[in-house]
């Protein structure tokens, strides 16, 4: 999975060509490290039709203001641009596919 940052989101995310799920995560965050597994996995399930890539909150605080994630993790799905879902707290492999279906 892909890191993005302040400087890198609006070109990975907001111009994907692909629906694209952060996850904005935190390294003191233990639900974080238990969906990075599962996320992984579903960046390779969707290669081709959608992105995964994550979003260091600490170090990144323009983009985490920007859109107002207050919890970590926070799974926020952009089509075109714009924010089409959003789930707070790790969420099993098949809520996030439904996430991510939805979007494509």
């Amino acid at each position: 999975m892909k890191a993005v940052t302040d400087e890198t989101f609006a070109a990975e995310v907001l111009a994907s060509d692909v629906p694209v799920l952060v996850d904005f995560w935190a390294e003191w965050c233990p639900p974080c490290h238990r969906i990075a597994p599962v996320l992984a996995e579903l960046s390779h399930e969707y290669e081709g039709r959608a992105k995964i890539v994550k979003l260091d909150a600490d170090h990144n605080p323009e983009t985490v203001r920007r859109y107002g994630v207050l919890s970590m993790p926070t799974l926020t799905v952009f089509r075109g641009g714009e924010v089409v879902s959003q789930v707070v707290g790790a969420r099993p492999k098949s809520k996030l596919k439904e996430q991510l279906d939805a979007a494509l």
